[in-house]
Order: structure tokens, then C-alpha cells, then sequence
């Protein structure tokens, strides 16, 4: 009966509309590693000291941290899309305003603009793909953002090789870090023309009355009886909702904040920004000069592709949970070998190029798009939009110390310091075992109405 004309949707569609909007996941990806290749001239262009270097790699985030905390209520108010929006157009202004600063102070302000889109993207993305897929293919898609932020990441590392191949250094300390920057325009733009032609989210679309554009989006998306169930799901759990945050912290739905909270700021605290804004500061230090340590840098990002590439095409097979253990294992044992190499200084062969790769593979299976698709899952429709920017704005926070203190660390402390983020993906091993459930196969709906009936203890 499932398999009838009135059960099927358009995949294809969905499958656009995913990519439309993941095209902000590229974004992120392309705005927050595009600074891994630039950094080194950056400070010497500046003349900056660790403290100002870490603050020029990570002042993006701040932005982040803003965007993530109004894009909540903002798209609870004004709709996904038109938030998104808004993301594109602030892409766009950072991308030019950064390649074209007078001195460090406009360089920052031009990136905190950016972090705002970041923030907004990073949050709305896979919210937005999580309210058009089908339950049985919403794992895969939510991923498919994942796919696109390292997407962006591998490009930018591929355009920041090419930049910096073009001059020698002199030439990239005056000029090339402006083009790695003001590269970021054309996909901007191009996410801002493509946002034009994607419709509301229809779950948000019901819980603002527009009953019929939500069933036009939910028919294309699901087959028209589909539909039809679809929107009284919708309708009965919105109705058995309040309108306030202060919902997730009755009994029973503590435990999605919990578990939200806990895997965004534990995303962060196991390292992967360490690897990903400082991979070739990192690579420098072992001896690489600085052209070979950025070409380095492009197979960490092609590693994290590849592996964000198997994730997608298991998540909804293998389910979250399990996936998110096996992550943070691989993470665990990738950085206390690389703390190894660094406190014995043992750079002989690729060791460290090796578990660098292992640590970005692990991530990429699970801790970097599985950690998104639960947190796009599991809060309520209603304030799904707020409670999900409590969880984004933890994360970026927590990214924005790991990322401002890291040259701090790795000059007072080493190797010491892989070791200490090595610890937190051991803590992070414990949280997923005990707190994470598994919502592999269920709609919204349903895991909405199973935190409903979790114990009142909770």
C-alpha cells in the first residue's frame, strides 16, 4: 500500500531542495576553513603575536555565536527560508569586506559579519532539510549538509593551494590572502539566487495556519495521502506544545536539551577545529614548509569527504548511536598518538599526516554529520527553531574557545595538548553510551511524542 502513487513523493524533489539548502552547509564549510590557508600570512602581513593570530583565526566565530542565537527566533517568526536568506546576503558583504581590509580591526569586523551567516546557516540547514524529508531517508539527507560543509572546506583548501601557488611568499603576504578571502563570493551569490525558487518549511508553514501551502509542500514532498496524514501529525503534536523554551525543561523533554546541548558542545571539545584551522601550522611544525603543509592540508580535506560520503550512506542503515561511538573511539586513539609524536618529536615518514587522516576519518563518520541530524531531530516543531539554537549557539561557543586558545596551548603545552582533547572524546564516548537514543526510522512526530511519554523523572 506504501508503495502506491498516493505514498510517494518526488525524491528528486526533496533531493533539490536538500541541496539548496545545504549549499549553506558549503557555505560554512567554505567561510570557516577558508582561514586555515591564509592564517600564516595574515600574521605576518599584521605582524601578530599568538593571542591576536588565535583571535584573527576565530573572530568568524563570534559571529557565529550571534547568528546561531537570533536565528532561532527568527526563523520561528519570519520562516527558514527567509533566514537563509539573510545568511547569503551576510556571506556575500564578509566575503568582500574581508578580501578588502585597511588593517586588522576591519579584517575581524568583516569576519564576525560572516560568522553571523555561519551561525544562522550551521542551524538552519539541516533544520530546514530535517522538516522536508521523509523519515525513512532523513538521516541520509540531514548528512548531505555535513557532506556539503566539508565540501566547502575541501574546495577552499584547493583554492588556497592554488592562490598560494601563484606568487612566492612575499606575494601572499601582501596580496594572495585577499583572494582566498574574496573567493567566497561566487558561491554566496550563487546561494542567494537558488534560495528564490525553494518553498517554506511545511511544518513551519502549519504551525503558522497556511494550511495550504503546507499540503502543496508536503504532497510533492510525500504523495498526496501521505500528506494528509502527514499534516494531522503535524497539527496534533503543535497543538500538545506550549510556545516558550521553558517547555524543554519540563519532565520528558530535559533529556532532548540534554542530549542536544551535550553533542553540540562535545563536537567541538574533541579537537576537530584544532585539525581544521590549523592543519598546516600544524604540518609546519613538524618541519614542512609552508607550500607543502597546505598541500597536505587538501588530503585532509578529501579524507573528510570521503568519509562524511560513507556516513551518509549508513546513518539511516546502522542508525546514530552506534555510529557516534565508533567515532568517538577513532577520535580518542588518533589524538594520543599524535600527542605521542609531538612530545617524543617523532615526525620521521607521515605519522603524523597518517593520524591526522584517522582522526579526520573517524570524525567524519559520525561526530561531524550524525551530531547534526540528532539535534535536528529531536526538539519539538514548535520552538524547534529556538531550542536548536540554544544547542548551536553551546556549539559555537565551545568552537570559538577551542579554536582562540589552541596556538596558545600548542606553544605553552605541545603535544601535551592533543592528549587533553584525546580525554574529551573519551567523555564523549561515555555521554553517547549512557544519554543518546536512537531515532533511526521514526518521524518528528513520533520521537517528539516519545520524549512526551519519557519518565516524569526526567
Amino acid at each position: 500500500m506504501t508503495d502506491s502513487p498516493q505514498y510517494r513523493g518526488s525524491v528528486t524533489y526533496v533531493v533539490l531542495l536538500s541541496l539548496v539548502a545545504a549549499l549553506g552547509g558549503l557555505l560554512f564549510g567554505y567561510d570557516t576553513a577558508v582561514v586555515s590557508g591564509a592564517i600564516g600570512f595574515l600574521q605576518q602581513r599584521f605582524e601578530l603575536d599568538e593571542i591576536s593570530k588565535g583571535f584573527a583565526a576565530s573572530s568568524a566565530l563570534v559571529g557565529c555565536i550571534l547568528g546561531a542565537a537570533c536565528a532561532g527566533t527568527l526563523s520561528d517568526r519570519l520562516g527558514r527560508r527567509t533566514v537563509l536568506l539573510a545568511s547569503a546576503v551576510l556571506f556575500t558583504i564578509s566575503a568582500i569586506g574581508s578580501a578588502l581590509p585597511r588593517n586588522l580591526v576591519e579584517f575581524n569586523l568583516a569576519r564576525i559579519i560572516g560568522g553571523v551567516g555561519v551561525g544562522m546557516a550551521s542551524m538552519l540547514s539541516p533544520l530546514y532539510i530535517s522538516e522536508v524529508a521523509p523519515a525513512r531517508i532523513r538521516g541520509r539527507l540531514v548528512s548531505v549538509n555535513q557532506f556539503a560543509i566539508i565540501s566547502g572546506m575541501l574546495v577552499v583548501y584547493f583554492v588556497n593551494a592554488w592562490v598560494a601557488g601563484v606568487g612566492d611568499e612575499a606575494w601572499n603576504v601582501a596580496r594572495g590572502w585577499r583572494w582566498m578571502f574574496g573567493s567566497e563570493t561566487l558561491p554566496a551569490v550563487l546561494f542567494m539566487v537558488l534560495l528564490c525558487f525553494v518553498p517554506e518549511s511545511p511544518r513551519w508553514l502549519v504551525k503558522q495556519g497556511r494550511t495550504d501551502r503546507a499540503i502543496r509542500v508536503l504532497s510533492r514532498v510525500a504523495g498526496p495521502r501521505q500528506a494528509s496524514e502527514q499534516f494531522a501529525e503535524i497539527e496534533q503534536a503543535i497543538a500538545q506544545e506550549g510556545g516558550s523554551l521553558a517547555q524543554l525543561l519540563r519532565p520528558g523533554l530535559r533529556m532532548p536539551l540534554l542530549i542536544g546541548v551535550g553533542l553540540a558542545v562535545l563536537q567541538q571539545v574533541t579537537g576537530i577545529n584544532i585539525v581544521l584551522y590549523y592543519a598546516p601550522e600544524i604540518f609546519k611544525s613538524t618541519g614542512l614548509a609552508a607550500r607543502h603543509a597546505i598541500n597536505d592540508t587538501v588530503i585532509v580535506g578529501a579524507v573528510n569527504l570521503a568519509f562524511t560520503l560513507v556516513a551518509i550512506w549508513v546513518v539511516d542503515r546502522v542508525g546514530r548511536k552506534p555510529l557516534l561511538l565508533l567515532a568517538s573511539a577513532g577520535m580518542g586513539i588518533s589524538l594520543a598518538m599524535l600527542g605521542r609524536a609531538f612530545v617524543r618529536q617523532d615526525f620521521a615518514g607521515k605519522a603524523v599526516l597518517f593520524w591526522t587522516l584517522a582522526y579526520v576519518a573517524s570524525f567524519a563518520i559520525a561526530m561531524g554529520p550524525v551530531v547534526w541530524v540528532v539535534m535536528a531531530e529531536i526538539f519539538p516543531t514548535r520552538i524547534r527553531g529556538r531550542a536548536m539554537s540554544v544547542a548551536t549557539v553551546c556549539l559555537w561557543v565551545a568552537c570559538f574557545c577551542v579554536s582562540q586558545f589552541f596556538p596558545w596551548m600548542l606553544g605553552k603545552l605541545a603535544g601535551h595538548t592533543f592528549y587533553l582533547y584525546a580525554a574529551m572524546c573519551a567523555v564523549a564516548f561515555v555521554f553517547v553510551a549512557l544519554f543518546v537514543r536512537e531515532t533511526k526510522g521514526k518521524s518528528l512526530e513520533e520521537i517528539e511524542s516519545a520524549w512526551r511519554h519519557e519518565s516524569s523523572g526526567l
